[in-house]
């Protein structure tokens, strides 16, 4: 409608699906109908003026319609009537048959079949013209056969065109290639799915191989091994390169020694040909000093060999109240070697730092244990890998002596022929990298067994391929086998022909000939014998190879088995060390810092120490300075002075400290205030108010020099006792400071006691847990001793797992402790006896000592006077270091001289080349001196030429020219050569 609405129309029960859509400026309606696949529309137009309608076929009517204003008001629609008989006549059925066309369609198709009748007529009259073309030259081919050899055209000839057949290979190529491009993402995800099949699946395991006997049932077959990761290859391949690394260092460092060596070797006979005559005294005082060192030495080593002697003496000598170090040494080896026999399970067992397991330890021990496993299982895999080799090698032999016995009974009657033992096959799982290989046969086969299965719609069982292959693999070796049989039995046939046709042939034998057959027989005989005993022998020789690493894999496979229980036992463990781990490193954690702090406060308790110590020192000097100043003091009074009241009231007097400088400053100022000042506080300070203590009034008939004396004497007691005042403070304060940190330090020692307690705790906590594990022990009834009422209990729980050996040594123990006490007692018996001995020994010694410190003491008196060290004296009669270094001064000094000559000599050689660079400049400076002169006459003669001869120039102007032009030049070229010159003086 024109407000854009859609008119409604009805639909038949067939059009199942229905479009609306608007375009610029149509509506339009899509009708499709899923039975025929027809599309029917109908499009108005925004204005209603025109009326689309189309269909399937092709056709398409337009009708325009008019509004209401533009319909003729006159015009009368005429209906006609209705026909006669209208009612009689049978309607038009309607077409509903899917499949029929429209007429479109129908058209369509009429012109396609005749385009492709065309087509067939052109493509039937090609095929005639080429069945003909064929016929001539399959004609003119025999027609050229028939002719003689030497007649005949060749095959070349007949070719039209050579190209065709490079152009119809490149074509097919092209074809190729075009195939192999469409089919190469396929192919590449197809590669990538087996490669990731065989990753999965094949490349982390090892082939398991099984080798059969030949004539029996039994097997034995390769453990079944992962593959070693890359990245464990890659540090064990680090590894090896750090070792190496390492060898290479040796190897440099050593090949750079013997270089030096050499070089030393080479250098030093030159340089003592040209040092000898200097170095000679040298060499000399060398020799000297090193015969008062080895002199020297010789005494020291002397003495200190006495001083070890006495040490060792005085060490063996044992306290009054200490025992002998000797048993108290055999007492502490004796308990920590005897044994201890306790449980891990007993409440006293403790575990030491070396026996703890950590998480490391348990997953060093587990990696070891696997790798050792590991290593065993490869070992016995290369042997029954040899052993497989073996087999086909034997196999192979085998072979080759079948070949020969049955060219051997060709020879023979079948009577006399022994039996021929069977080859032996190798079975599919004796050569497993064979199963990943195929071909097409096994491909098809695969392909066969795929389809019956997809027929039979049954699960796959099993691998198809690896039956295919077992199945092309047997088939092939009976093939082989059929073959080679089949080749014996038409070489015995051609023989038995042979023969036949010589023996109808030839007449009788002679005896001669005879004599020779029966020979050639019983030599076919024997060799037919020895041949199959050997292939017998080979075949129980490899029967009892393999017999015998069967019983050496099943002793194995005991060992393997117990070492994988043990790798179990040890993961179980490990796990409960990793659930423990964590308490235990929070403990250890804790155990280190305090360590750490209480190495700290350690150090600062040392340092502490050492600072009161320090002060205590310098509190001690301070008091003897005080001592010495009150003694010093007395000394300056005399004997007998009236004075001595008032100066030692005047030195104890309490006055402001002043320093040295202001002292005399003090003594001679003569300020009434400042007295007073000084009298007010005296007697604030000392409580007296004697006016007598003035210091600045010196009383008749004492000494001004002795008041200053004693006034600076003041001065210094002063700052003395305010320095000893300061010491003991600062000496108070580190001493708060050092008990404050020692009650720190045994806090801290407390807590670490605590947490040692319960790191122990902890550990046997984790022993306690690790002991509740249960571990499989093999065990033969043979090694059970555990008997009740004489028969093998059936409970184990109370038992305990104890070997034979043990059990032994511990019974043979009480009779070793008893026979040891025995002989203990007789020892400590013997050793009272000999201590009552040395006793009186020892008093008697003493006694000698004695006697001959006081004879050496008296016999040093009277010879020196006084007691001698005579080992201070043989040690310090020559001062070694300073002969030394008298020699050292020589050397630098005769390699001062050696190197002050070589300088004079540059010295020389560079001002001879500096003169003649000066005379070279010289030469060229005068040269320049020279051009410079020629350029200035030059100038002034062309200046005159140009003045003088002002009005001639007119005249002759050309001249004029030419002549400056030629100045002008010389001119130029001399200032070229000025300048060249002045550069090579640069």
């Amino acid at each position: 409608m024109q407000d854009g609405s859609l008119r409604a129309y009805p639909l038949s029960g067939k059009d199942k699906d229905v479009s609306v859509g608007a375009l610029k400026e149509y509506w339009y309606l899509n009708v499709h109908d899923n039975d025929n696949g027809q599309i029917r529309g109908i499009c108005l137009s925004h204005d209603d003026r025109c009326l689309i309608t189309y269909g399937g076929d092709g056709n398409i009517f337009t009708f325009d319609l008019l509004s209401e204003e533009e319909l003729p008001k006159d015009l009368k629609v005429i209906i006609p009537p209705p026909r006669s008989g209208l009612e009689k006549e049978k309607g038009t059925e309607d077409i509903r048959d899917p499949d029929a066309y429209t007429i479109e369609q129908y058209k369509q198709k009429k012109e396609y079949e005749r385009k492709m009748k065309e087509a067939e007529e052109k493509k039937s009259k090609k095929r005639e013209e080429l069945s003909a073309l064929r016929q001539d030259f399959a004609f003119l081919l025999q027609k050229n056969q028939a002719l003689p050899k030497h007649m005949q055209l060749p095959r070349e000839e007949f070719e039209m065109d050579r190209k065709i057949f490079e152009e119809l290979d490149r074509q097919r190529l092209q074809r190729i290639q075009l195939v192999q491009k469409e089919l190469a993402w396929e192919n590449e995800k197809q590669l990538i799915g087996l490669q990731k099949l065989q990753a999965q699946f094949r490349d982390s395991l090892e082939f398991t191989l099984t080798v059969h006997a030949i004539q029996s049932n039994h097997q034995i077959s390769t453990y079944s091994l992962l593959t070693v990761s890359e990245k464990y290859a890659q540090d064990k391949r680090q590894e090896d390169s750090k070792w190496e690394v390492l060898k290479e260092k040796r190897t440099a460092l050593k090949e750079t020694e013997q270089a030096e060596e050499k070089i030393r070797r080479k250098t030093g006979p030159v340089h003592r040909e040209v040092r000898k005559a200097t170095t000679r005294y040298i060499e000399s005082r060398h020799e000297k000093i090193r015969r008062l060192v080895e002199k020297y030495d010789a005494l020291k080593a002397k003495i200190m060999k006495r001083r070890a002697e006495w040490q060792e003496l005085y060490k063996s000598k044992p306290r009054d109240n200490s025992k002998n170090s000797k048993d108290a040494e055999e007492i502490k080896e004796a308990r920590e070697n005897i044994g201890c026999y306790r449980l891990k399970t007993a409440t006293n067992y403790t575990l030491t730092e070396d026996d703890r397991i950590s998480t490391e330890k348990k997953m060093m021990q587990l990696a070891t244990l696997e790798d050792l496993i590991r290593e065993t299982k490869m070992s016995m895999n290369k042997e029954i890998v040899s052993l497989r080799d073996l087999k086909v090698s034997t196999i192979d032999e085998i072979k080759s002596l079948v070949k020969e016995v049955k060219s051997i009974q060709a020879s023979l009657d079948v009577s006399e022929h022994l039996p021929i033992p069977l080859i032996p096959q190798l079975h599919p799982d004796e050569v497993p990298e064979k199963i990943v290989e195929y071909n097409s046969d096994v491909l098809l086969k695969f392909k066969e067994e795929q389809e019956a299965k997809a027929k039979l719609k049954e699960p796959l069982e099993g691998c198809p391929s690896s039956r295919a292959f077992r199945h092309v693999f047997l088939q092939t070796s009976a093939m082989e086998e059929g073959h080679l049989m089949a080749q014996a039995a038409d070489a015995s046939a051609v023989v038995t022909e042979k023969q036949n046709a010589f023996g109808m042939e030839k007449a009788e034998p002679t005896e001669m000939e005879l004599e020779i057959l029966k020979r050639e027989k019983i030599k076919n005989l024997y060799l037919q014998e020895t041949l199959i005993k050997k292939i017998n022998t080979l075949v129980i020789n490899f029967d009892a190879e393999l017999h015998l690493l069967r019983h050496k894999k099943l002793k194995m496979d005991v060992q393997m088995k117990s070492a994988a229980l043990r790798c179990l036992t040890c993961c179980e463990e490990l796990l409960i060390l990793k659930k423990l781990e964590i308490h235990e490193d929070l403990l250890e954690e804790q155990i280190c810092a305090l360590i750490n702090e209480q190495e700290d406060i350690q150090s600062k308790l040392k340092s502490c120490l050492a600072q009161i110590e320090d002060r205590k020192s310098e509190i001690v000097m301070l008091q003897e300075r005080e001592k010495a100043l009150y003694a010093s003091f007395e000394a300056s009074l005399g004997e007998n002075n009236e004075f001595a009241d008032f100066l030692t009231n005047i030195l104890k007097k309490e006055v402001e400290y002043v320093e040295k400088e202001e002292v005399g400053r003090e003594a001679d100022e003569e300020n009434e205030n400042e007295e007073e000042d000084d009298e007010k506080t005296d007697e604030k300070k000392s409580g007296s108010e004697d006016v007598v203590f003035d210091d600045s009034i010196c009383p008749e008939g004492c000494s001004e020099d002795l008041l200053l004396n004693t006034i600076q004497l003041r001065q210094q007691r002063i700052g003395i006792e305010k320095a000893l005042a300061e010491e003991k403070k600062v000496a108070a304060d580190l001493k708060k400071e050092y008990d404050a940190l020692a009650i720190k330090a045994k806090e801290i020692a407390t807590s670490l006691d605590t947490t040692n307690r319960e790191l122990e705790a902890f550990q046997w906590e984790k022993l306690h847990r690790m002991n509740e594990l249960d571990v499989v022990v093999p065990l033969r009834l043979h090694q059970v001793q555990c008997l009740v009422d004489g028969e093998v209990p059936r409970d184990f729980s109370h038992t305990l797992v104890f070997t034979n050996q043990s059990l032994q040594y511990l019974q043979q123990r009480i009779v070793d402790q008893r026979n040891e006490k025995i002989m203990q007692r007789e020892t400590h018996k013997k050793a009272k006896e000999q201590y009552k001995e040395l006793l009186q020994d020892k008093k008697e010694m003493e006694k000698e000592i004695k006697r001959l410190e006081e004879k050496c003491n008296h016999l040093m008196m009277e010879k020196f006077g006084r007691l001698v060290d005579f080992e201070a004296v043989q040690v310090h009669s020559v001062n070694i270091p300073m002969e030394q270094m008298k020699v050292r001064i020589m050397e630098k000094e005769y390699e001062h001289f050696v190197e002050l000559k070589e300088w004079e000599e540059r010295i020389l050689v560079l001002q001879h080349q500096l003169t003649e660079l000066t005379r070279e400049n010289t030469s060229k400076l005068h040269q320049l001196n020279r051009f410079c002169h020629e350029k200035h006459q030059l100038e002034t003669e062309l200046e005159s030429l140009m003045t003088g001869q002002g009005e001639e120039l007119e005249g002759t102007r050309s001249a004029d020219i030419k002549e400056t032009a030629r100045l002008e030049s010389r001119l130029v070229q001399v200032t070229c050569e000025v300048a060249f010159l002045r550069q090579q003086i640069n």
